[in-house]
């Protein structure tokens, strides 16, 4: 049997009892409160980065759950848990990426239907989507379209504190400046500069940074994907690095594969520095931090 079978047999089972123990405690349970005890909106996101926006952009009015939380997973492998059905039953509000990013997801929100239940996702709110790659969240812009869509979800949701969250909001976009003027710094003095990329994820940022990435497409799409790259494609990325004509490896920490890792230990060899980034947010950090933290790395490499 598939563990996708298995999962969905188990999510059916514990979910079943879960409805049954409920009916006989008095009634079968409230699938879509309009808050809980305290008032406060229950949102559950699929990855930690809309999370924690979701709690920035809700303060104390929002208990988040965030699913796929930890960096040292591949997202691309996870399978969700009967915890995770549970936390999405009762989830007012339920925010995913898609475009086959998060397919666990789906299969979570079919599991408990609920019409009152509101899901934004990522794929039909964003408008900067390169082709064959879902990282819509290492995008600016999207990432304020998202925040957007999410103040708006918690405004019909709450509509009392409408004022709280469009403060919030505008705190929020306010709190993106550093990571653009960054990003700004290091197109006008690196525009140009050949870089590689063990996949897509970090497209969105270096395409508008100008950098000039040489890795095959088809490479970089094959492992974002999890799959083996054509063969010349690995030839192509071993030539780049052991005849340096990249300055700098940026390095997908989540996304390895034997191939990924040998690119890695050659540019160790050969002195090429190396920009590690990850898919989910660091714990302890925000989004803006995560931002951050890798930019600053990336302009440390490039020698600025």
């Amino acid at each position: 049997m598939s563990r996708n079978a298995t999962f969905s047999i188990s999510l059916v089972l514990v979910l079943s009892v879960f409805f049954v123990l409920c009916a006989c405690s008095g009634g079968a349970p409230s699938v879509s409160p309009a808050t809980n005890a305290a008032g406060v909106i229950s949102v559950v996101a699929a990855e930690n980065f809309y999370g924690d926006i979701a709690k920035q952009l809700g303060g104390s009015h929002v208990l988040v759950t965030s699913i796929l939380s930890d960096p040292n997973i591949d997202p691309h492998e996870y399978e969700s848990s009967v915890q995770n059905a549970l936390a999405v039953t009762h989830a007012q509000l339920v925010i995913q990426n898609g475009d086959g990013y998060d397919t666990w997801m789906d299969k979570l929100l079919a599991a408990s239907p609920n019409p009152q239940r509101t899901v934004l996702v990522a794929t039909a709110i964003v408008s900067n989507k390169l082709p064959d790659n879902p990282h819509y969240w290492y995008g600016l812009d999207n990432i304020q379209s998202m925040a957007k869509a999410i103040t708006d979800a918690l405004v019909r949701l709450d509509g009392a504190d409408k004022a709280g969250f469009e403060a919030n909001l505008a705190t929020f976009l306010q709190s993106l400046a550093p990571i653009q003027q960054k990003m700004d710094r290091i197109k006008a003095k690196y525009t140009g500069t050949p870089v590689g990329l063990t996949e897509t994820i970090f497209l969105y940022q270096s395409t508008p940074m100008g950098l000039q990435v040489l890795t095959p497409f088809d490479f970089e799409k094959a492992i974002a994907e999890g799959n083996d790259p054509p063969a010349d494609t690995v030839v192509t990325a071993n030539d780049q690095l052991t005849n340096h004509k990249i300055k700098l490896l940026i390095y997908n920490e989540q996304t390895v594969t034997p191939i990924t890792t040998n690119l890695q230990n050659m540019a160790r060899q050969l002195n090429v520095p190396i920009v590690p980034v990850t898919e989910t947010m660091p714990v302890g950090k925000t989004y803006q931090q995560w931002m951050l933290d890798q930019l600053n790395s990336l302009l440390q490499a490039l020698g600025g």
